[in-house]
């Protein structure tokens, strides 16, 4: 028996759940259409939420879309839909990035809502964690998560952390001598988590309203005592008085995420497996945050590649480990991003 299409209301729950996906800098650059004659939902990205400087060919853009996207599949199986997904369905329009189908569930979409209760949960932690290993048996789930969505997950060898590192100093370095990617951090970056005088990346004023997008200082963590550490340190750009320091891991826990190719498609794709595997590691206890510094440099993401195998595309580095799940950064209303058509 054919399921009934969806309305506004279930479309509203789906796309409540889907906006807790991460994005740079919480920009949150998605945009969502309700098709009612077909029940299709169609997800858009939003140009004018993009790091034009910091990631110009908008792969970032698609990451964050994609890990709404992932959520939004969750949310449907949660709620009795099962997700039928285009990719990129409408070549003429780049920005209309997947069109989304429901149909009733399947056995395959308990997998994706036993992740549902992590959608709330998943944080991204920007406070140092222990010492204490993620387990193999942890590790190789998290592979698996990136498997399904048709990506690798890699877990490089101590040395090849320390590269990466390196290379997270270096991206910061450069970034220090580019003003337009500073002022472009700073836009989406605030003192407090109530209140802005201009809206991020457009130059509006907010007229004192709570901000609900970008990095509030609450979130910024403290201040590494020794030097840079793998989190992107928002305070470079937004001093913050009395911000507390403290010492990160030495040997931080890193795990490479990685396409086969490097297409739009597959930034989608790695979008999804991102959050599928942020929604797991939450699930198994673990606390997470993602270094994208190097990866923002053409000429430091290629060295940021597993060595070991020399091949594909690395998406996103992300750590893993036991601490703080750190705060909730402020969400867009689900009415500013859903439209019904």
């Amino acid at each position: 028996m054919t399921a009934p299409l969806i309305g506004s209301a279930e479309a509203a729950l789906f796309v409540g759940d889907a906006v807790t996906a991460p994005s740079m800098h919480n920009a949150q650059p998605w945009s969502f259409v309700l098709r009612r004659a077909t029940g299709t939902i169609e997800l858009y990205g939003d140009p004018r939420r993009a790091m034009h400087r910091a990631d110009p060919d908008h792969r970032a853009l698609h990451l964050g879309c994609a890990a709404a996207l992932f959520n939004l599949r969750v949310s449907a199986a949660h709620h009795g839909r099962q997700a039928v997904v285009r990719l990129l369905p409408d070549g003429a329009d780049p920005w209309l990035l997947a069109e989304v189908g429901f149909t009733d569930p399947v056995g395959d979409d308990q997998d994706l809502a036993a992740l549902y209760p992590a959608l709330r949960r998943r944080r991204t932690s920007r406070f140092p964690f222990g010492d204490e290993p993620v387990p193999d048996a942890l590790l190789d789930g998290l592979r698996a998560a990136a498997l399904l969505e048709g990506c690798r997950l890699d877990v490089p060898d101590p040395w090849h952390v320390d590269t990466l590192l390196g290379l997270v100093r270096d991206a910061e370095q450069r970034e220090e001598i580019q003003p337009g990617v500073r002022a472009e951090t700073a836009a989406w970056t605030y003192d407090t988590a109530g209140t802005a005088t201009a809206g991020a990346g457009t130059g509006a004023d907010t007229g004192g309203r709570p901000r609900r997008d970008g990095i509030p200082a609450a979130a910024f963590g403290p201040r590494s005592t020794g030097g840079a550490a793998t989190v992107r340190d928002f305070g470079r750009t937004r001093p913050v008085a009395g911000r507390d320091r403290a010492a990160f891991e030495e040997h931080p826990q890193l795990v490479l995420l990685s396409t086969a190719r490097d297409t739009p498609a597959d930034w989608l794709r790695a979008g999804q497996a991102l959050e599928r595997i942020l929604l797991q590691a939450t699930a198994d206890g673990l606390a997470t945050s993602m270094s994208s510094q190097p990866l923002e440099w053409p000429e430091l993401r290629w060295p940021a590649r597993n060595p070991v195998t020399g091949t594909g595309h690395v998406q996103m580095v992300i750590r893993l480990g036991y601490g703080p799940q750190g705060p909730g950064t402020p969400r867009r209303a689900v009415a500013e991003v859903l439209h019904v058509l």
